[in-house]
């Protein structure tokens, strides 16, 4: 492991805003926060453009960014100290495990922003809008909450939204690209740094809002592998 990494792994450790594996955080985020405004989660939030983004544009809601990678949360986690972002929270943990630190209802939004595509057939179950994940995110996501994807992996986009067709999940909005849209929210034109790395190389920006308020019926499963084996 890099000099620098090290330094940056033990330096969350004296972060206020950074907790890694917490115990008994369940129900607590409001105790956290000293308030009760609704909290937004970044998943697999790398350097948290996405949380600190938000959180400056929103300082009446509290946001989270999640990721296993201590560096990565070190640089969102000291600029959000920097700009004096109280509403503004980084949870170092696996997301498989996201659910032993929400309580029901205790998250009103998810943001899932450029997340590895996963592209192998093997490995779709990883893919961070595959049912298996849902499931997870409707044990904390408050009834009528949003949850957005946005990717420049079309691979990604497409196996989404045959998910929300399979599952008849409500979809919310739906851009094939993005930036072309007229008027798109600013929420929208926050940049990240995997996507300033254009690793798709797609020359676009695919974006998906949705809810998952209706049961996801482990049936389908199957037919979902089925169709993205097709």
């Amino acid at each position: 492991m890099g000099h620098k990494k090290l330094i940056r792994f033990e330096a969350i450790k004296n972060f206020p805003n950074v907790l890694e594996h917490p115990q008994d955080m369940k129900g607590k985020w409001k105790e956290f926060f000293n308030n009760t405004n609704p909290i937004t989660l970044e998943l697999a939030c790398g350097k948290g453009e996405y949380a600190v983004g938000l959180g400056s544009m929103y300082p009446n809601r509290n946001f989270i960014g999640i990721d296993i990678k201590g560096n990565r949360i070190w640089r969102g986690a000291k600029t959000a100290i920097d700009n004096g972002l109280q509403n503004v929270a980084f949870l170092r943990t696996e997301i498989d495990g996201i659910v032993t630190y929400f309580d029901k209802d205790e998250v009103a939004e998810i943001w899932i922003t450029f997340p590895d595509p996963q592209l192998r057939l093997s490995k779709a179950k990883k893919r961070l809008t595959h049912p298996k994940f849902l499931r997870m995110y409707q044990q904390f996501l408050a009834k009528g909450g949003l949850v957005n994807l946005k990717t420049d992996s079309p691979d990604l986009y497409q196996f989404t939204k045959t998910v929300i067709d399979l599952y008849n999940i409500e979809c919310v909005v739906d851009y094939d690209d993005a930036y072309k849209q007229a008027g798109i929210k600013d929420e929208l034109k926050i940049k990240t740094h995997y996507e300033s790395l254009d690793i798709a190389q797609s020359n676009r920006i695919h974006y998906l809002q949705f809810r998952i308020d209706n049961e996801l019926p482990l049936v389908l499963d199957e037919k979902l592998k089925e169709i993205i084996n097709e």
